[in-house]
């Protein structure tokens, strides 16, 4: 079957498949958005795992509105979501079938911008663009958005190893017959990352796969839940130890396909993604989630091939030879920003016989990749800026720099100028100032003045400009050509003040540390404006 010749898709081909316990604060709104898809839905069909709040009467006042809806009630809840999706597989009828969780939505176009891609490429699978939307704010990220950027079609996953990297399993259309060819399902009972497992046997039958660059799922991030979603209940060992159980069994559906790149991709995966997601935030957990999360790792990443290790990203990879050479949790804050996207690899800086290496006592982590001929280009190393900034007289501020070297990397390329750029957050105006470097043997450093009466805006008739978030980043010129850093906010100058200000009376200024260490620059003026913002 195919789009016909007027580019009118077929009606009634697509099942979607929406579960949900205990969630009747949401889950109308979830089969909502799958039935306004349109003609292509042929049927809804809610699985309620036994839920025992008003979910129940929710979906059954619903599927007496509209025919399309069906409702299966579990006697028993299964402890996971990969039971009640197999229920909803073997009820199906229509073609083809999604998933749907019932605290998220479908946006508009999804279901016929899937199942085009799959009539006109004949795959039986189909993925566009999921977004995760920060509630209550509303902001958008979209998950995995370099597979999405263009449309295309892969003759199979092989082809394209990079569709590994979305392990979701509800921004997809499957064909039915597919799945019930090659026996694919979901893990049974209670099984965390079920969606691991239940991708890597979809791609692993090697099926062909086209991509759409149409937003075809909304995950809603509600941190504030009662009940946090399993991917944000990340404080319990527990959760770390079902992920690795899951990366693992999904390498195994790999090999036991015969499908060793796969396999190998999917373990790049996990270091690029998984690791570096945790390891970010190891400095806040308690010493013993520490201790046990390193004796996890390192005994799942002992079983990693060098091949495996030498294709992640630098970050990644180096973050992994750290927790082999060390036996217990050490250097967390270090590794913590070496995590963080962009990476930084902060001082110090130490060799073993010439040879770059995490830390002197730490002689077996080798910092690969950053000497030598297979050396990473100086414009992808993790190079840090320290910024420090002091409020001054007349509204002012002075922002020293100070660029550090990677193992004498820079000098090869010769710094000669920074560019400093703050950007505002709310995707205001930005304001860039170029200041030449001066060397210093094994750094280099700047010192700009930042005008913060320009920067606080114009006032209001109240006498006070809206507060503005100020991001700070830096770009550094060198003689081979310019590629940013990232910026550590350092020095003693983080603290509020009040500032005399011929344009605005008085001027809040308010340097801080962001959440992964950047420097920002919180500014609001005017008596009111001022006052409002120091009382909160």
């Amino acid at each position: 079957m195919t789009v016909n010749e007027s580019g009118t898709l077929p009606t009634a081909q697509v099942g979607v498949i929406v579960i949900g316990f205990n969630d009747a604060g949401h889950i109308r709104d979830a089969v909502r958005s799958a039935l306004a898809q349109g003609p292509a839905v042929a049927e809804v069909i809610a699985v309620d795992d036994a839920s025992t709040d008003g979910t129940a009467a929710i979906l059954d006042e619903l599927a007496d509105g509209d025919p399309r809806l069906r409702v299966i009630h579990r006697a028993a809840n299964s402890g996971g979501c990969g039971t009640p999706r197999n229920d909803g597989v073997r009820a199906a009828t229509a073609p083809y079938v999604m998933f749907l969780d019932s605290d998220d939505t479908l946006p508009e176009g999804a279901v016929d911008a899937l199942l085009a891609a799959a009539l006109r490429h004949r795959a039986p699978v189909a993925a566009g663009l999921c977004v995760r939307r920060e509630l209550p704010q509303r902001r958008d990220t979209g998950w995995q958005p370099a597979l999405y950027r263009r449309a295309a079609v892969h003759s199979s996953p092989e082809a394209r190893p990079a569709l590994l990297r979305d392990t979701l399993c509800v921004n997809k259309l499957y064909a039915r017959d597919f799945l019930t060819e090659h026996g694919i399902a979901f893990p049974e009972g209670r099984f965390l990352y079920e969606d691991f497992v239940f991708t890597a046997r979809v791609m692993a039958a090697a099926p062909r796969v086209a991509t759409v660059t149409d937003t075809v799922y909304v995950w809603h991030v509600r941190r504030d839940a009662a009940a946090p979603s399993m991917s944000l209940d990340r404080e319990r060992i527990a959760n770390w130890q079902a992920r690795v159980a899951a990366h693992r069994r999904s390498v195994d559906v790999f090999l036991d396909a015969g499908s060793k790149p796969l396999a190998r991709a999917a373990r790049v995966k996990f270091l690029d993604h998984d690791l570096r997601m945790y390891v970010r935030e190891l400095p806040l957990r308690s010493a013993g989630y520490r201790h046990a999360w390193w004796r996890v790792t390192r005994g799942y990443l002992a079983g990693y091939e060098e091949a495996e290790l030498s294709a992640a990203r630098p970050p990644a990879r180096w973050i992994a030879r750290v927790v082999l050479a060390a036996e217990a949790p050490r250097d967390l804050g270090r590794l913590a920003q070496l995590a963080a996207r962009p990476a930084r690899l902060l001082p110090p800086y130490a060799e073993d016989d010439a040879v770059p290496v995490w830390s002197a006592d730490l002689p077996g982590a080798a910092l690969d990749g950053v000497l030598g001929p297979e050396a990473v280009p100086p414009h992808h190393l993790p190079v840090t800026v320290d910024a420090e900034l002091r409020l001054a007289a007349r509204a002012r501020a002075r922002l020293r720099l100070r660029v550090h070297d990677l193992y004498g990397r820079l000098a090869t390329i010769r710094p000669e100028a920074a560019e400093v750029e703050l950007r505002r957050r709310d995707g205001g105006p930005v304001l860039r100032r170029a200041v030449p470097l001066a060397d210093e043997g094994t750094a280099w450093t700047a010192r700009v003045v930042l005008p913060l009466s320009v920067l606080a805006g114009r006032d209001r008739r109240d006498g006070a400009a809206p507060p503005q978030t100020w991001d700070v980043r830096v770009r550094v010129q060198c003689a081979g050509g310019a590629f940013r850093t990232t910026v550590r906010a350092v020095g003693g100058g983080l603290h509020r003040a009040a500032l005399p200000s011929l344009r605005h009376g008085v001027l809040l200024a308010r340097p801080y540390a962001t959440v992964n260490g950047s420097l920002a620059l919180r500014l609001a003026s005017g008596v009111r404006g001022a006052w409002a913002v120091a009382r909160r």
